[in-house]
């Protein structure tokens, strides 16, 4: 049974108060970890549409973490506190193929402490649980675990590619969305979106999600770097 479909089904299984697993053994969560900011709404929009379906946004953290090394905001993630991390889980957010995807659906409340803390180990950023859940959690899930819940299962059903092996080949975006199809089975090329920034270093791969989790192909709006397009990517120290 192929991975993404379990998770799928998996998560229409699961207590909605269960924690989000570990992404990797060596990660540790410090004793103290920052309270999250209130999420602010940096262009005043909410938008509200019918959701068709569901991004799954993996940012690629040596990238990230590139040239936030030295940054109290970003100390979990780039300092090596808590490990060092490959891809991290952005966010699961809510689509509506053909339209403005849906955001800041309606205030919520801030993550509860140890909503936080169960999840830093995907997401290693208090400010970004919190973000995600007020701008694209809010748009479809009744409460703050259910939504981390659901992302955390997808999350951890993706098998990912050796981006180490793989940045030493001069990859292309085509080259990443094959790889993350060959990784998975049952996850279409066509499902793979590849964000770089504007100097072409790879910074996130999208998986498109149908409204059932399941995958599907990705719509043109979504669809990210051209195939040919070269991608380099950053290894880390």
């Amino acid at each position: 049974m192929l991975r993404l479909l379990e998770a799928a089904a998996l998560f229409a299984l699961l207590p909605l108060a269960s924690g989000a697993a570990a992404q990797t053994a060596s990660c540790v969560v410090p004793d103290q970890i920052p309270a999250p900011e209130t999420p602010r709404q940096a262009d005043q929009s909410r938008i509200i549409a019918p959701v068709t379906g569901y991004l799954l946004a993996l940012s690629w953290s040596p990238e990230f973490c590139r040239t936030h090394t030295e940054s109290k905001r970003h100390r979990l993630q780039c300092s090596g506190e808590m490990g060092r991390f490959g891809f991290i889980l952005h966010g699961l957010w809510p689509d509506a193929a053909g339209r403005r995807d849906p955001r800041w659906c309606r205030p919520v409340p801030l993550p509860d402490p140890a909503t936080i803390r169960a999840n830093l180990c995907v997401t290693p950023s208090a400010d970004l649980l919190a973000h995600e859940w007020a701008k694209h959690g809010s748009c479809r899930f009744s409460d703050a675990p259910r939504y981390f819940r659901a992302a955390s299962v997808m999350f951890n059903a993706v098998r990912f590619p050796d981006m180490d092996r793989l940045s030493r080949r001069n990859p292309t975006a085509g080259d990443i969305r094959r790889a993350f199809a060959a990784r998975n089975p049952g996850l279409p090329e066509s499902s793979v979106a590849v964000v770089a920034n504007r100097r072409q270093w790879f910074q996130e791969v999208r998986l498109c999600l149908g409204e059932n989790f399941r995958p599907r192909p990705c719509p043109v709006e979504d669809g990210g770097v051209a195939d040919k397009v070269p991608v380099s990517i950053w290894r880390g120290q």
